[in-house]
């Protein structure tokens, strides 16, 4: 392979690692700001069990309208592993905020700030704990990292009860101590995953990393190590892997072709502590500290990197181009887009009044002139943003209301029971030797705007048996 010179080599290269940074820096303003953005009182995401609620997208949905829920469920669920299919573990080098806390951790706070750790390209060496300035250093760091994590920790709650109202919770502890306990609680154990347990969260607890090995082919786009152009490091499968060169001596004694340097700067880097040459592993998060590594060393050498974020049919296999829009990823697409149009589709039946009609436990009255009765208690609930005036009409033009006899008014967002009483006008049926069940539609709807707020809810109109009916009008 011709070589080139250095500075033309990496001329405009900008590492992955600031790549990252910048989105994480997006992905924490956009976590911090989006619970305070709201637009006609609703917020972007909010799941508000005091309320009983669920905003998405700007749009509220009450308790009785969560069958969005599934439809966001699957999208979460179809999402990570559509993305797993197509780019690895990006998600947990680039989004997840497991990672973001430690790298601000490690790299911002342990590092750069305190100088505990001597520099960002080794992480496999610890600091000298021996030492009583970097204890207290470490302290320092903790203290810091403390603050931090009772912000996210806020943060994280604000998607579940609204800035506004956490900030008036605050101000009465004693009676909100569930919403508080919760608050240092995450706090307290994002204290103790990024400063005690490390990356052996992304290793040994996170479940993503174990199914993701079954979402992986030889397309999926990661960081993978070229065998060809590098030589053979390591050989044997699996867990038996073993290595078989220690320094680029032995590595040209095996392969003369072989271009890898034997620096190890790619082992060095990596936060899970693994040797990306060893091919596929389970413990990389895809954050392709390796890839920046590699590229540096080969780039003072002209060469490209010999770890590069591609696919094994592109780098291990060189079997050609990676194919980016292949059956599996497609077949994502497809199902991603359906639940898509499925859930615009209820989302936009959303109603804007809720009802509950129950029969009344008495079956009917009967008066003396022989009409009939039935009792119902209505729970109506306006979830516009304005008030309404509300009534309702009966499908049966044989069966009137009684009660109430006229509209009433509900306010924004407000509850309101109302007894309902209905009529039968004239007898239902003949002769009846049994009570009769007669199926009723009621149409409850806004004066004010029926187009846009009109529902039905069924019920039934209870008939009495022609013997029952004489006697209460004997009576």
């Amino acid at each position: 392979m011709a070589k080139t010179s250095k500075k033309e080599y990496l001329k405009g290269w900008i590492p992955y690692r600031i790549k990252r940074y910048w989105m994480y820096i997006a992905a924490t303003i956009v976590a911090l700001v989006l619970p305070w953005i709201k637009i006609n009182g609703n917020h972007f995401f909010l799941l508000n069990f005091d309320h009983k609620q669920l905003h998405f997208l700007f749009v509220r949905f009450d308790m009785q309208e969560l069958y969005i829920m599934p439809f966001l469920l699957m999208l979460l669920f179809l999402g990570i592993f559509a993305l797993t299919a197509f780019a690895g573990r990006a998600w947990c080098g680039w989004a997840c905020p497991q990672t973001i806390f430690r790298v601000l951790y490690r790299d911002l706070l342990e590092t750069k700030l305190l100088g505990i750790r001597k520099s960002i390209k080794n992480k496999q060496k610890e600091p000298d704990w021996s030492k009583t300035e970097n204890k207290i250093k470490e302290g320092i760091a903790i203290l810091i990292w403390s603050v931090l994590a009772l912000i996210a920790a806020a943060d994280f709650m604000w998607y579940f009860v609204p800035p506004e109202d956490f900030f008036k919770y605050l101000q009465h502890p004693s009676e909100h101590m569930v919403m508080i306990g919760f608050v240092l609680g995450v706090a307290a154990f994002l204290v103790a995953d990024v400063v005690f347990i490390k990356e052996n969260f992304c290793i040994y607890i996170c479940p993503y990393s174990r199914v993701q090995s079954v979402l992986f082919d030889e397309d999926t786009l990661m960081a993978v190590y070229d065998p060809i152009r590098g030589g053979k490091i390591y050989e044997g499968h699996g867990e038996e892997k073993h290595k078989v060169v220690n320094s680029q001596k032995e590595l040209l004694a095996k392969d003369p072709d072989a271009e890898c340097t034997a620096c190890e700067s790619c082992v060095r880097v990596c936060p899970t502590h693994i040797d990306i040459r060893k091919g596929l592993q389970l413990e990389c998060i895809n954050c392709l500290e390796c890839v920046d590594a590699c590229t540096v060393v080969m780039g003072n050498l002209g060469k490209p990197s010999l770890v590069q974020w591609s696919s094994e049919r592109e780098t291990e296999k060189h079997a050609g181009k990676t194919r980016y829009l292949r059956p599996k990823v497609l077949g994502y697409v497809g199902v991603l887009t359906a639940v898509l149009i499925a859930m615009f589709v209820m989302g936009s039946k959303k109603e804007h009044m809720l009802l509950n009609i129950n029969k009344d436990t008495r079956l009917y009255k009967v008066y003396k002139d022989g009409t009939v009765e039935n009792s119902y208690l209505g729970l109506f609930q306006n979830t516009d943003i304005k008030p309404h005036k509300y009534y309702f009409s009966v499908d049966n033009p044989n069966i009137e209301i009684v009660k109430p006899s006229e509209p009433f008014r509900i306010g924004a967002r407000n509850k309101r029971k109302k007894v309902i009483i209905l009529r039968a006008k004239k007898p239902l049926v003949k002769n009846a030797k049994k009570d009769t069940s007669i199926p009723v539609t009621i149409n409850a709807y806004a004066v004010d705007d029926k187009k846009k707020i009109s529902i039905f809810r069924k019920t039934v109109f209870i008939y009495p048996t022609e013997k029952h009916k004489k006697e209460k009008m004997a009576k």
